[in-house]
């Protein structure tokens, strides 16, 4: 049995893989501890799923000339040593990260202690903590084949176990039952990542009586951060947040979503076709996300500026009423789809604890 600290958290696309890879490396009878902070959503999924969590101070890093520069590289520091001596009292075997902000401390942290480092990176362009963390070891993954980080093994996006079995094993009229859907309506699945979006949940909602008119039933999370309640009523569901996105996932026919690595490879897995509408802001990671499966047919992107009412009636609901259509896009989406990716980044990770011992 070997000991690991997984690194990561913020976001669904940081903390989604870190169980995924978790749940697995459990199974094997390994020791898993995981390293967030107070405010990600680890704070509440990982317990959730019956993982000891550490927490560490958020430490954002600072965009532009202020006195938070300036003390960033001591509480860095300070950080750093609060995961080493974790490392050092825990007697961990590997560290394993996913960016964000709990990884760059736990990142320096290995160095310190010379402890085994691999690091996954979700997204096509990775962030400053995943580009430290690949300046520290030669262990690097990833999702995306057109990563910025070279060199790198694609083992593609750690999926949790029951998003993979859930295109094989759910009835969709089943599925939209329990989410409370009439389950004889094509469904439409609106989600804008794991803290929501506020410009595709207003054109959705303007566009609710079209779709609805056109014989379309809409499942609508909208993210913790609207502050919307939830709603069930005829043709409609809407709900902050979804805990079981295998029985979403099922009971849909085609999304609309961001372009976030956990999304874009869940959806490639599934087979759900979609339109993603990238964040505007940032390094355009997330177009790059999507690039090879709308290449291969199975997505659609356009620009969030242009995502309103008139596409959702020119576009989205033409392509949600046409079955011979949404078939040949699931199936492009499978084709790009990795759905081992789990297991390809625990054998990764032996591996490079392997490498390590015989060092």
């Amino acid at each position: 049995m070997s000991r690991f600290l997984l690194a990561g958290g913020g976001t669904g696309g940081h903390v989604n893989p870190l169980l995924a890879l978790g749940e697995l490396l459990r199974d094997q009878k390994h020791e898993v501890i995981a390293l967030g902070t107070k405010e990600g959503l680890e704070s509440r999924l990982v317990p959730n799923r019956g993982f000891e969590l550490v927490t560490i101070p958020r430490l954002p890093l600072p965009r532009r000339l202020s006195l938070d520069s300036f003390s960033y590289p001591f509480r860095l520091a300070a950080a750093s040593f609060q995961v080493a001596r974790l490392i050092r009292a825990r007697s961990i075997d590997c560290v394993v990260g996913f960016g964000g902000y709990a990884s760059a401390p736990a990142y320096l942290a290995a160095c310190f202690t010379r402890t085994t480092l691999v690091v996954h990176e979700a997204n096509a362009l990775a962030g400053f903590a995943n580009k430290l963390g690949a300046r520290l070891t030669k262990f690097v993954a990833v999702t995306f084949p057109n990563s910025n980080l070279q060199g790198a093994r694609v083992t593609g996006m750690p999926i949790r176990e029951e998003i993979v079995a859930s295109a094989s094993s759910y009835d969709q009229q089943q599925a939209r039952i329990e989410l409370g859907l009439d389950p004889m309506l094509p469904t439409l699945l609106v989600t804008g990542g794991s803290l929501g979006a506020k410009s595709i949940n207003d054109s959705i909602a303007e566009s609710l009586g079209r779709l609805n008119a056109a014989g379309i039933q809409v499942l609508h999370i909208v993210g913790d951060r609207a502050n919307l309640e939830d709603i069930s009523q005829d043709g409609y569901r809407r709900m902050a947040y979804c805990k079981a996105m295998d029985v979403a996932i099922s009971a849909s026919d085609f999304a609309v979503s961001r372009a976030g690595a956990s999304t874009v490879s869940e959806f490639a897995a599934t087979g759900l076709p979609a339109v993603y509408i990238p964040y505007p802001v940032g390094n355009g990671e997330q177009r790059l996300n999507a690039a090879s499966i709308v290449k291969a047919g199975g997505r659609l992107i356009i620009a969030d500026a242009e995502f309103n009412s008139d596409y959702v009636s020119s576009t989205l609901i033409p392509l949600i009423s046409h079955k011979k259509g949404l078939i040949s896009m699931s199936k492009a989406a499978k084709s790009e789809a990795i759905i081992d990716a789990t297991e390809r980044l625990a054998e990764f990770v032996l591996e490079a604890m392997d490498t390590r011992a015989r060092d």
